[in-house]
């Protein structure tokens, strides 16, 4: 009998002791998932910085204070909208059929449970993402906008249209989740929406002063105003390729190994490789490609070149091969090159950093790319050249044209408000002194000649 009481001791301590460890592993597990997410969150903060250098860099001298302001302030002033209202729109409790978030707005429990702590790490996490979009738009606008209306655009953006169009795609509940549309970390649910913004806000803004001269004959012809500081883009270009392994890496959720498949943390390498190959063969396609038309190997083509990459891989990033990665940033690299050529010269829209030829068009690209690369039947996204037919193929079509007639017509109809209402423009004797003295009464190279003529 004592033995036998012994033996059930010893079970009944092991199957205890099982419990214990499994409870300890889970929560282990969740800490190397809140550590990870938290580390992502940090790298593409890090883009903050990087694309405040690439637009400095890539514009004029005599704007560099204002367009650090625009880059800093975005965040600052998007962080606050976005915990309010934004994350309620986007990840709230759905309503209208997928439409749009209901609740969860000014959240902020005090309680520290498991389900609290997951509110907070995916705030994080994701107010980084809206910042990304809405500071797509500054250089596309930049040397002649009023700061005052840049930062009420920066606010709606980040409060509803990127938060509604995100909730369509990356909410379980939104009607494109359930389509099956597949975006992994936002092709077009940041870049696209981003780029259509800055597509929208240049068009409505006008030119700046010079940029297209009329002559007696009636043709018109594009002046190029270069960047004061190419090593500085190219710096900033460094910083984005940096922190985008936090942008799609992170975006796997997770970091420890459970049964997410393809979710899983085993998928992070997988994400950066991936994202590495697209970029590089990017600034390689870039280079080669105007080195070709231009006679010359252009720095600033070249670098658009590699953020044309890691843009186009952003959404097909866990779901095709690295051969198929390096063909989409190939095609990537020469399609931003077309598109700076096009939206310049043809289009007549002047966007001194090629923001909608990266994001925009590149994002267009690479959601189309899921369509047709795409090789991860058990998450039942396959693409045209692997049997899946046209399928998905459609499915991404559907998503890239709903987010982006939403997207375009929010920032046209606001655009158009804010001009209307306080003014988007600054005026001629303004744009020619430079934003940095006639917005902030600042220079940003103090004690420098800095030419202000056009």
């Amino acid at each position: 009998m004592r033995r036998k009481l012994v033996v059930v001791a010893i079970l009944l301590l092991c199957l205890g002791s099982s419990l214990v460890a499994q409870e300890n592993a889970e929560n282990l597990g969740f800490s190397l998932d809140v550590v990870w997410l938290f580390i992502g969150a940090i790298l593409v903060f890090i883009m903050q910085a990087g694309f405040a250098l690439v637009e400095t860099g890539l514009t004029r001298a005599k704007n560099a204070t204002n367009i650090t302001m625009k880059n800093v302030m975005d965040f600052c002033f998007g962080a606050i909208v976005y915990w309010a209202l934004g994350w309620g729109f986007m990840w709230g409790k759905d309503a209208l059929g997928g439409l749009i978030g209901t609740d969860q707005f000014f959240n902020g429990p005090m309680t520290l449970s498991i389900e609290n702590g997951n509110f907070y790490k995916n705030w994080f996490f994701q107010v980084v993402f809206a910042a990304t979009a809405a500071t797509i738009v500054s250089g596309a606008m930049a040397e002649r906008t009023q700061f005052k209306s840049y930062l009420i655009y920066t606010c709606f953006i980040s409060a509803f249209i990127y938060p509604i169009s995100g909730h369509w795609v990356w909410n379980p509940d939104g009607w494109l989740a359930q389509l099956g549309f597949h975006d992994f970390a936002g092709s077009t649910v940041v870049h696209s929406v981003g780029g259509w913004a800055a597509l929208m806000g240049a068009t409505v803004l006008g030119p700046r002063m010079g940029k297209y001269i009329k002559g007696t004959d009636g043709t018109v012809s594009v002046k190029a105003f270069p960047g004061h500081n190419i090593p500085y883009a190219a710096l900033g270009v460094l910083l984005l390729f940096f922190g985008w392994f936090g942008f799609n890496g992170a975006s796997t959720g997770i970091a420890t190994v459970g049964e997410g498949g393809i979710w899983s943390g085993l998928n992070i390498a997988r994400v950066c490789a991936t994202t590495t190959l697209a970029a590089s063969a990017g600034a390689i396609a870039a280079l080669i490609f105007s080195w070709i038309w231009f006679k010359k190997p252009d720095a600033s083509m070249t670098l658009n070149g590699l953020l044309a990459g890691l843009v186009g891989i952003t959404a097909p990033c866990a779901v095709v091969s690295p051969g198929a990665s390096i063909v989409i940033g190939l095609i990537a690299g020469v399609l931003v090159v077309l598109a700076v050529e096009f939206i310049d010269k043809v289009l007549k829209v002047d966007d001194p950093v090629g923001a909608v030829s990266v994001h925009c068009v590149c994002g267009i690209f690479g959601t189309i790319a899921v369509g047709i690369w795409a090789n991860a039947p058990d998450e039942g996204v396959i693409g045209l050249l692997h049997g899946g037919g046209f399928t998905q193929l459609g499915k991404q079509f559907i998503g890239i044209l709903s987010v982006g007639a939403w997207a375009a017509v929010t920032s046209l109809v606001l655009f158009l408000v804010i001009k209307a209402v306080v003014g988007l423009r600054v005026s001629p004797k303004e744009e020619l002194m430079g934003l940095d003295l006639s917005e902030h009464k600042s220079e940003a190279y103090a004690g420098f000649q800095i030419f202000t003529n056009m």
